[in-house]
């Protein structure tokens, strides 16, 4: 089937990115080098997949689902010695060595994915990429990226920001896709941390059960949804010594807060009074 006679895939959650500024903006973000060998998740049509071949990247190696369009891919690109393509599921094939990701990705897929190519905090992946930048629904750019205190903060962006360096590149209008989806639309950029800065095994191991425990009821002050994990009077002093205010809901606490809140609960469990 070409390209022309196929029609975007509700089930793919296809949306083809068109706006030729968007496009030269996630390459532009991805900074790309002859040492970079590149993840491309979803191509599509290759609208990206052309731009990234018009970079300086050793490779670019993607993985297709829609087996109607890996043909195109391969008489598009397929003269291209740096290309080669995976037809298949991302969440389920063996993924090709790379040290970047760059993709506009299935929204539906946006938590798993994330997982597979950053971790979870208390299994972050063996080797980091050394960049991601993906085209995700805004609203969960929001999420991965916000501060305390704002209305997005949640258990994803304590995890993700303990993970790795995130910032936004640029807002990506519905009229930038052929179909135009129903949502407003970001570009991030994901600087994973190397291992030697991750948490250890232990304190990330608390801090998810912290944050999975508080999140859940984000509503309630901490002093609620705490309690039963130290006697008052302790907790009272570790959350103290963490800057944190008993008071506080969770979307209050800032990622280091968490941590050394996690620190102290180790502490204090490892030389019970």
């Amino acid at each position: 089937m070409s390209f022309a006679a196929h029609r975007a895939r509700k089930r793919f959650g296809q949306h083809w990115l068109v706006d030729q500024g968007v496009l030269q903006q996630i390459v532009a973000a991805a900074e790309l080098t002859p040492d970079d060998r590149v993840l491309e998740v979803g191509p599509g049509r290759g609208a990206l997949t052309e731009r990234l071949l018009a970079s300086p990247a050793a490779a670019i190696q993607a993985v297709e689902l829609d087996r109607d369009l890996v043909g195109g891919l391969r008489e598009r690109f397929g003269s291209d010695p740096r290309f080669s393509l995976t037809e298949g599921d991302v969440l389920a094939v063996p993924l090709p060595e790379a040290t970047a990701v760059v993709a506009n990705i299935p929204y539906n897929i946006t938590g798993p994915l994330l997982e597979r190519l950053v971790g979870r905090l208390d299994r972050p992946v063996a080797e980091p990429y050394r960049r991601l930048v993906l085209l995700v629904q805004k609203e969960v750019g929001e999420r991965i990226r916000s501060k305390p205190g704002s209305s997005a903060y949640s258990a994803l962006s304590v995890r993700m920001q303990l993970l790795g360096q995130c910032r936004t590149v640029c807002p990506v209008p519905p009229r930038s896709f052929k179909p135009p989806p129903k949502v407003e639309s970001e570009v991030i950029a994901i600087d994973p941390l190397p291992p030697e800065q991750r948490l250890d095994p232990a304190m990330a191991r608390t801090v998810e059960s912290l944050v999975k425990r508080c999140f859940a009821s984000r509503r309630k002050m901490l002093r609620n949804t705490l309690a039963g994990l130290a006697d008052p009077a302790v907790l009272q002093e570790l959350a103290s010594a963490a800057g944190i205010e008993l008071g506080q809901r969770p979307q209050d606490v800032a990622p280091a807060a968490w941590v050394a809140l996690a620190a102290g609960l180790n502490q204090a469990n490892a030389h019970p009074s």
